[in-house]
């Protein structure tokens, strides 16, 4: 009786994670054609300036390097101080390119706030982008009340690039 129970019990969490899994391919695979608010969101949790910066970041470098969205070969190395606001960068370049810590290619590594970069490569020609958020958007965006940072990431959303980040394009990833 005891196994019959037991096994009664695992055939029904098969059904719901079976049923759970189902549930979820649904919004996953329509991620990619929701708005970048709402990717950010998904990701994230809400479409804050830092965040919304990150997925410009992501969407820029996917033009660049010329790659689509969710490719093993992108490698992200965001270097931030290890707060909020600086490491929800990283959110937004996920939620664009489709990096991730659990593909490995998606790496956090702690600096001081003044080495802060975001660097987006492609593994096989070694080619890499340098992106920093500029000093105007820093100012502008950081610490902002909680009850603001929908709005500013809507802001952020409709800026010229030139506004929130730089970049160069190198040949080689620099990770260190």
């Amino acid at each position: 009786m005891r196994i019959r129970c037991l096994f009664s019990t695992v055939v029904a969490l098969f059904l719901l994670s079976a049923g759970s899994l189902a549930q979820m391919k649904g919004p996953a695979s329509s991620l990619a054609s929701a708005n970048p608010l709402e990717q950010v969101a998904y990701i994230h949790g809400m479409p804050g300036p830092f965040a919304v910066a990150g997925y410009r970041i992501g969407e820029r470098a996917l033009k660049e390097l010329g790659v689509p969205r969710g490719t093993f070969a992108l490698e992200v190395v965001h270097k931030t101080p290890f707060k909020v606001q600086w490491s929800c960068v990283a959110d937004g370049v996920q939620a664009a390119t489709g990096v991730s810590v659990g593909k490995l290619n998606l790496k956090l590594v702690e600096v001081p706030q003044d080495r802060m970069e975001t660097i987006v490569s492609v593994r096989s020609s070694g080619k890499a982008i340098v992106f920093r958020l500029t000093p105007g958007f820093v100012q502008r965006f950081l610490n902002l009340p909680h009850e603001e940072l929908a709005d500013a990431g809507r802001q952020v959303l409709t800026m010229p690039d030139e506004q929130i980040f730089s970049f160069v394009v190198t040949r080689t990833a620099q990770t260190n």
